[in-house]
């Protein structure tokens, strides 16, 4: 018999994640962080994206409580990185939804 309560567990998570992404500037965020090798700080995501602070802080924070982003503090500044678990974990969460056979899930611990 399949465990469904792990399945529930990555179900919920993955719909945590899709509605964090249902917003285009927080898109953008994970777009321009995907691209860096190192995390940033978030006055460089404020500069990219032309918006002011306050509203950059509201999105890194949404996107960090449902674990897509990580942060650490360097001195005066936050850093943030997109969860390298995320990246084979969405796409596979796309899948999954869009009806593609589900693999195994990796029990990494989230950052």
């Amino acid at each position: 018999m399949p465990d469904t309560s792990c399945e529930r567990a990555a179900a919920e998570e993955y719909a945590r994640w899709f509605q964090a992404l249902a917003d285009p500037t927080r898109i953008l965020i994970v777009r321009f962080l995907s691209g860096r090798p190192e995390p940033v700080p978030a006055g460089v995501i404020v500069d990219h994206l032309g918006l002011h602070q306050s509203t950059v802080s509201h999105h890194l924070k949404i996107l960090h409580r449902v674990r897509l982003l990580t942060r650490r503090r360097a001195g005066a500044s936050i850093l943030y990185a997109v969860n390298a678990r995320c990246v084979t974990q969405l796409p596979r969460a796309a899948g999954i939804l869009l009806g593609s056979p589900a693999r195994p899930h990796p029990q990494a611990g989230p950052d």
